[in-house]
């Protein structure tokens, strides 16, 4: 009750001081709709969090069939409800404040319902979303299982995508960051919010947390027994491929405090980073921040930060107190968060609905270029402008920044117990990361859209370079090394690895056929059918096209050279084989595209009205001899690459066969050897009885 009376209060001020519920000039839907649109979607946000955060938290802190994990899904199941109902309800407002309709039980309404919610983008985002809560709802309360739980949290974050693509990101100049930044504040919020309502539940509830926590050594000697109980009963063939043996060690009140303030400081980060981008792009400037949209994001940037005070609080002294006594200021701290959580939901909410001061005003007159792609034209890609032209996608930015993040921890914490880590493959993930950052967020992301031979540029990187840098890395093999395992039941970083590893959809997309199947079929597909169209006219369908391209291309890469585990790969002969017939397909294709006598995609690339560079039908040539030659320079390196790999290994097991050979003093070959001068007298004696 104190996240929700908090919330409304926050965005009744919040509307009150910002604007965002003021009368329309024409067709005002009235007080209700007015003030009611944001009180409802803060419930709706709210419902979402508990939806997500509790299937998050469940997933990675808690240990499937047992209670606690079945009042998680319990409270995702209420948390989805909720969402459901309440955006249901957001739709309606929507519907009425969008036309000024009146509420009415005529025909007539039913079919301008009808055709806002079939018809109209905005009017679809909130039918989808009512529809993702609904089936949420009934998976979150009926299936249990690992497995199903990750489809549903999966489904969950999903969700999320219809209305971030809609509001004022649909409206802003910066479409693309806008609707970015917005998706991963929200989810970023849910996880962070939703997980802290479900420890309430849990320390409520009466669960096996309920009771008081055990102390430091208690919990490490129930652990321990826990990790004694695996050692000693490993997992089968049939158990490898799901359900774990079952632990010894019970799961304290405060191991789950601890794992979901690790979640909620990724949270934290997220949702910060992503506020500030979402308030750069708003604001314009240092004069909106003069504005009441201004006045709002400072209030909500106060509360953010006097959260972070209290998540450093958290760690530094309510854990520890939970883990050694089972006592400490936890409901003090908690309802004071909860308080400060429903100011900042609150006022998330005002912000909604108060208009931005940058990028709602349509110029007068607009170029091809910004009616198709929101933005204006750039200017004349030269030389220079490969390094200092950006249009960052954030989501990219901060996947590739906790990777690095990540990836250096494990290193360090190898490096802290004495074990070693090879330096080129730390140095290779990092240059990965940094190419991936550029790609999506460098020259190649500004120019992609107006320029196919720079689309064509950013593919390649993407399914062939970046790959063949990221597998160098080894990331699942550190990982496998870096994360402790559990002995609790519950899954971590390194329980979910194994079991994506050893999953069946993973023994499927990782076979080596099957990785080359996908890796050239899809680039075949995208570019011949209208998946290429949706890629350019639709940012979902980018976001898609990026995602796709660059697992379709570690997953090839990983067949052939990678170090981390996999369960089938061919020997390096058939490496080698398969190396060049993808190559050749490879240069059939880029040989395909330069003989186009037609325009891709005419309505995008030949209408965006560039007066600078090749024309659109040269720059699609142009395109084609980047698939053929460039594209070919990473094959060429994976040849070397798997070339040497094969020598080395060759060289391995003559050097084993050289050692077995020196322990025994050449024992196989001397018994050989009299084998052979055995024979040898045999037919002499035969010859000498034949004579």
């Amino acid at each position: 009750m104190i996240l929700v009376g908090a919330a409304v209060l926050a965005v009744v001020a919040g509307l009150a001081f910002g604007g965002g519920a003021a009368p329309n000039l024409l067709l005002d839907p009235g007080p209700v709709v007015r003030w009611g649109l944001p009180v409802v979607k803060t419930l709706s946000n709210l419902g979402a969090a508990a939806m997500l955060g509790s299937l998050v938290l469940a997933l990675f802190a808690l240990r499937s069939g047992a209670r606690s994990f079945e009042i998680a899904l319990d409270t995702a199941s209420i948390g989805a409800a909720v969402f459901t109902v309440a955006s249901a309800v957001a739709g309606l407002f929507t519907f009425l404040q969008t036309l000024g309709v009146k509420l009415s039980a005529g025909p007539e309404f039913g079919a301008q319902l009808g055709r806002f919610l079939l018809e109209l983008p905005l009017g679809q985002a909130w039918l989808m979303t009512v529809l993702a809560g609904a089936v949420i709802t009934i998976a979150a309360f009926a299936f249990r299982g690992w497995t199903a739980t990750l489809l549903t949290a999966v489904l969950a974050a999903v969700s999320f995508i219809p209305l971030a693509t809609q509001g004022h990101a649909g409206d802003l100049s910066g479409h693309d960051a806008a609707v970015n930044s917005l998706l991963l504040h929200t989810i970023g919020a849910a996880v962070w919010i939703g997980g802290l309502l479900l420890l309430i539940v849990l320390r409520g509830s009466r669960s096996e947390l309920s009771g008081a926590p055990k102390g430091a050594k208690g919990a490490k000697d129930e652990a321990d027994r826990g990790s004694d109980s695996a050692e000693r009963s490993p997992k089968t063939a049939k158990g490898a491929k799901g359900r774990a043996s079952a632990p010894r060690g019970g799961v304290t009140f405060a191991a789950v405090v601890r794992r979901y303030s690790s979640l909620a400081l990724v949270a934290y980060v997220v949702v910060a980073v992503s506020g500030v981008a979402r308030s750069i792009v708003a604001v314009g400037d240092w004069a909106g921040m003069l504005t009441p949209y201004g006045g709002l994001i400072v209030a909500k940037a106060v509360v953010l930060i006097l959260l972070g005070a209290l998540g450093a609080r958290y760690r530094t002294r309510l854990i520890p107190k939970l883990e050694t006594s089972g006592s400490g200021p936890f409901w003090t701290l908690v309802l004071l968060e909860l308080a400060l959580m429903g100011i900042a939901s609150g006022l998330a909410a005002a912000l909604s609905r108060t208009p931005p001061p940058a990028g709602l005003e349509a110029p007068a007159v607009r170029t091809p270029a910004e009616i198709l792609t929101g933005s204006a034209l750039p200017p004349e890609l030269t030389p220079i402008r490969w390094l200092t032209m950006w249009n960052l996608d954030l989501i990219w930015a901060v996947a590739a920044v906790l990777g690095v993040v990540l990836y250096l921890l494990g290193v360090r914490r190898l490096r802290a117990r004495g074990d070693s880590w090879p330096i080129h493959r730390t140095v290779f993930w990092i240059l990965g990361m940094a190419a991936l950052v550029w790609v999506t967020g460098g020259a190649i992301n500004a120019y992609q859209e107006y320029l196919f031979s720079v689309h064509m540029l950013g593919h390649m990187m993407l399914s062939m370079a970046i790959p063949l840098l990221l597998v160098s890395g080894s990331p699942v093999t550190l990982a496998l090394r870096a994360i402790d395992k559990r002995g609790d039941g519950t899954r971590g970083g390194r329980e979910w690895i194994l079991w994506a590893v050893h999953s069946p959809f993973s023994r499927v997309v990782t076979n080596p056929f099957v990785a080359a199947a996908i890796f050239v079929l899809s680039l075949w597909a995208f570019y011949f059918t209208d998946l290429v169209r949706w890629a350019m006219t639709d940012h979902i369908g980018h976001e898609w096209m990026t995602m796709h391209f660059l697992i379709s291309g570690y997953l090839f890469v990983l067949s052939l050279i990678g170090a981390d585990p996999v369960p089938r790969r061919l020997p390096y002969a058939g490496r080698l084989i398969t190396l060049i017939a993808v190559m050749a397909t490879h240069a059939f294709f880029g040989m395909a595209i330069m003989m186009q006598s037609g325009l891709m995609v005419a309505e995008w690339f030949g209408a965006m009205g560039r007066t600078w560079g090749a024309t659109p039908l040269q720059d699609q040539y142009v395109g084609g001899g980047v698939a053929w030659s460039v594209g070919e320079i990473p094959t060429l390196i994976l040849a070397i690459t798997v070339a040497i790999q094969w020598s080395r290994s060759d060289a391995k097991v003559q050097k084993r066969a050289d050692r077995a050979a020196d322990r025994s003093g050449d024992a196989e070959l001397e018994e050989y050897n009299a084998r052979l001068a055995e024979l040898a007298e045999k037919d002499r004696r035969a010859a000498a009885r034949g004579r």
